[in-house]
């Protein structure tokens, strides 16, 4: 049911986003979004130009979900190896906030969309570059002010805390099981505290 406060675009991105998200851009009919917000395909389309349009918009909507409260808690820390540990804490607990919108967003629309949609899978792509551009840009740092080894490759290492991470949220999906987080983000604190931290 739409709230008073929310306009009717907002209504339905909050209704469909989860949607998209559990059953993926092309599986997902507008019989499917019709049903789920109670609305017919012209009360839809006049708030989105096309399903398309409302798929890229509900996959924005799904990764602010998810990046937000991380970048917030991140941006609080003062240190950056705090705000790399703040990363994997958050990440430790993540299969279960994902599991609420049907999956972590990032990883079901690189391959729901990969051959099937390709401004989605371009707006995955790109989100998964700034997340690797700012962890390399927080590891740059890091070694300027004195805080991280100035030995290693901050890109390097970004991809590698990124990868395991991604890895891990994957491998957790797909047996049901949030110890592949958790184990994996124990791991990358290790690395942290033995290889990254002076």
């Amino acid at each position: 049911m739409k709230t008073q406060q929310e306009t009717t675009g907002e209504y339905i991105l909050r209704i469909v986003a989860p949607l998209f998200n559990k059953k993926g851009y092309v599986a997902t009919s507008l019989s499917d979004l019709e049903k789920a917000t109670g609305l017919t395909k012209g009360a839809i389309y006049r708030n989105f130009k096309s399903k398309e349009d409302l798929a890229v918009q509900a996959f924005k909507q799904n990764i602010r979900r998810v990046i937000a409260p991380l970048s917030a808690a991140m941006e609080a820390q003062s240190s950056i190896p705090e705000k790399l540990f703040t990363l994997t804490d958050y990440y430790r607990k993540y299969f279960h906030k994902a599991l609420e919108l049907g999956g972590c967003p990032l990883l079901n629309i690189s391959v729901d969309a990969h051959y099937t949609n390709p401004e989605l899978f371009q707006k995955a792509k790109k989100v998964t570059n700034n997340i690797e551009n700012s962890l390399e840009q927080f590891i740059s740092d890091g070694i300027a002010n004195g805080e991280i080894n100035p030995a290693i490759d901050a890109r390097i290492y970004a991809q590698k805390i990124f990868s395991m991470i991604q890895g891990s949220v994957f491998l957790a999906f797909l047996n049901e099981d949030s110890t592949y987080t958790e184990n994996m983000m124990d791991q990358i604190d290790q690395m942290i505290k033995t290889e990254m931290m002076v």
